[in-house]
């Protein structure tokens, strides 16, 4: 009877231990954003935070399928639209590059053990609208979509 005791008080205490770490996640994942970013001033993300942190893969995949495939360009949901929200900026007020060392996407996607891969291809720190373009048309070849001109905003 004492072994069964003894066994229910370790199970209590092992899920009050869980439940504690599950607390302390919550508040470390919420301590990725940098304050000198765009995003530390907002309350929300362009999605409710808790969506945007088990989600934002999706929403990045369809906008990438929108803009590759279908040439549709300026949503909430694009990365350069994650990139110049999120990014840092240093003592002299340049960008930091978001997948650097202790910034926003390197540390969250170490912290969940997620390869990132995003960077490979696209910018790191803002670069504007007209940069997308240029990438997009000298890529064109490879998705045998026509170059994308300037945004009105751009002409």
């Amino acid at each position: 009877m004492a072994e069964v005791m003894t066994k229910g008080v370790l199970l209590a205490l092992l899920a009050a231990v869980l439940g504690v770490g599950s607390a302390a996640y919550a508040e470390e994942v919420g301590d990725f954003v940098l304050p000198s970013s765009k995003a530390a001033s907002l309350e929300n993300c362009v999605e409710p935070t808790e969506y945007m942190r088990r989600n934002h893969f999706e929403l990045i995949r369809h906008q990438r399928d929108e803009t590759v495939y279908g040439g549709i360009r300026g949503s909430d949901h694009g990365i350069s639209g994650c990139v110049s929200c999120h990014v840092a900026y240093d003592d002299s007020g340049s960008p930091v590059e978001i997948n650097a060392e202790g910034q926003f996407c390197r540390s969250c996607h170490a912290y969940a053990s997620v390869e990132m891969n995003c960077f490979d291809c696209h910018a790191t720190v803002p670069r504007g609208e007209a940069w997308n373009h240029e990438v997009a048309a000298a890529h064109a070849h490879l998705t045998g979509s026509a170059p994308v001109g300037p945004t009105a905003a751009e002409r």
